[in-house]
């Protein structure tokens, strides 16, 4: 058979489509095997396994599966929210396939970098400001301080506000005698370097006197002015690790038996409230507001607790609502921590209403720690009595004659 000069072009074509696609076929079957090569080379620890892909997985949530639907087909767009911005697709790739986050230098350094891991937790709820690289922090005390070998002479101390006198007016709600708040101190030593004579060091902010539960006081008052029945309980958590030669890590173990026997104590106890102070230095957790100085708060949920979902609904609650009546970044947000190097309950199981809040860091004064806590205690009010209202009704007051 004569074949045309046309016939022949088509084979010839025909044929390089073959040859590629047959070189393609055998360059996928070298890629298959040196990928499977490398895979059964590595050591055990750094192999794929389904807690991996799990991990891996976590890093695509519902907005960012919508964004990638939408590139074919943009009714799918109309299902995210106007602010959302879709990330690079590169950099999701990337932190699929490394586990390496571009935003966030831990996922790489904390791997490396002996004690980074105290940096660690995941941001739920960001508050304005707030980024990886100024979360929540809290370190031990050094051994002399814990075991209260030298405490600090105070100064600046004349001049201590003391709890709010508040208003004598009758709230229009109130719970009665009954305790609906139970505020506690798991660190109860924590205290603030400007009362401390001759301390620099965040490290060593602490004493036996003044500490954070002069805050405590002064939340009680706010939130009993509202008609919230509080109680405050001082038990010195830190004083007992040291009688039992316990080190700091266990003060939450210590704790717990407290929290317990309130809980034992008094069913009607409805919230739990553990105050903190955090390790950061004053540019990070002050706020102007109107001119006055403040005090920010954070919110910490322990990550392994059987409760996790109602103490993050309640922590994002309060969040929303400071944001919403005094601004954003009072409120740094919700931090999420777990793992071996923290607590990662918080005894936080004990209760769906349970928040651990740190006030402020190291260098604020009580005057900007009390506004924040009376910024507190306004928007807790404004949750409980609406959630009261929802629930079961609140008591009214006796009327005055």
């Amino acid at each position: 058979m004569r074949l045309n000069k046309r016939s022949g072009i088509i084979v010839a074509v025909q044929g390089t489509q073959v040859v590629k696609a047959a070189l393609a076929f055998v360059f996928f079957l070298i890629g298959i095997f040196s990928i499977s090569g490398a895979m059964t080379t590595l050591r055990p620890e750094l192999r794929l396994s389904s807690d991996s892909v799990n991990q891996a997985a976590t890093n695509l949530n519902g907005q960012l599966l919508f964004s990638l639907m939408g590139w074919e087909n943009h009714q799918f767009l109309q299902a995210l929210p106007e602010e959302y911005e879709a990330p690079k697709l590169t950099n999701v790739m990337f932190k699929l396939t490394t586990n390496i986050n571009l935003d966030d230098p831990r996922s790489l350094l904390g791997r490396e970098l002996p004690g980074f891991s105290l940096f660690d937790g995941k941001i739920l709820v960001a508050g304005k400001g707030t980024n990886y690289t100024n979360m929540p922090m809290e370190s031990a005390p050094p051994l002399d301080v814990l075991k209260a070998e030298q405490e600090a002479a105070l100064q600046n101390t004349e001049d201590l506000p003391g709890a709010s006198e508040g208003s004598t007016a009758t709230p229009p709600l109130s719970t009665g005698d009954r305790k609906a708040v139970y505020i506690y101190f798991t660190h109860t030593r924590e205290s603030y370097l400007p009362y401390l004579k001759g301390v620099t060091d965040p490290n060593q902010a602490y004493h036996s006197q003044v500490n954070v539960t002069r805050i405590g006081d002064h939340l009680k008052s706010g939130l009993e002015q509202r008609g919230i029945g509080t109680t405050v309980d001082k038990t010195d958590v830190m004083g007992n690790l040291n009688k039992k030669g316990l080190g700091f890590g266990k003060a939450y173990q210590e704790a717990r038996p407290v929290v317990e026997a309130a809980m034992s104590g008094d069913r009607n106890l409805q919230y739990f409230i553990d105050i903190h102070r955090d390790g950061y230095r004053k540019d990070k957790t002050t706020l102007q507001i109107n001119g006055k100085s403040y005090a920010k708060l954070a919110f910490v949920i322990g990550g392994e607790n059987a409760n996790y979902e109602k103490n993050l609904a309640l922590a994002r609650e309060l969040h929303n609502l400071l944001d919403k009546k005094y601004g954003k970044g009072l409120s740094r947000g919700v931090i999420e921590k777990k793992g071996a190097s923290t607590n990662g309950k918080f005894n936080q199981d004990l209760s769906g209403n349970a928040l651990l809040i740190e006030f402020g860091g190291v260098d604020n004064t009580f005057e900007e720690l009390n506004r924040s806590a009376d910024a507190l205690a306004d928007v807790f009010s404004e949750f409980y009595w609406q959630a009261e209202k929802v629930g079961a009704p609140a008591q009214q007051p006796p009327d005055k004659k």
